[in-house]
């Protein structure tokens, strides 16, 4: 029985509300966020469509709610930030 999970692409849109896991290609190790139904995968600010998705956790009942936040650009990290001044 294979245990590989479905990838999704930046733009591709969300079919299913839940956590996902993010990977980044060279800039950040993997991290989760929460993403709602009939949205669109995000782009990450720093590296843009060089990052891929996969569901963690189904949370179909999130939508339920009246509260809705959508995700439209990953956020640079506070480290990451931090790292870019002293580069610069």
């Amino acid at each position: 029985m294979s245990t590989a999970k479905k990838q999704f692409r930046c733009g591709e849109k969300i079919v299913e509300s839940g956590i996902y896991r993010v990977f980044h290609r060279k800039h950040r190790l993997p991290h989760e966020v929460t993403l709602l139904r009939d949205q669109l995968f995000p782009r990450c600010v720093n590296c843009e469509d060089s990052v891929y998705f996969e569901l963690v956790r189904s949370a179909p009942d999130i939508t339920l709610g009246p509260f809705k936040v959508a995700l439209y650009a990953l956020p640079v990290s506070d480290d990451e930030e931090e790292s870019l001044k002293m580069v610069l």
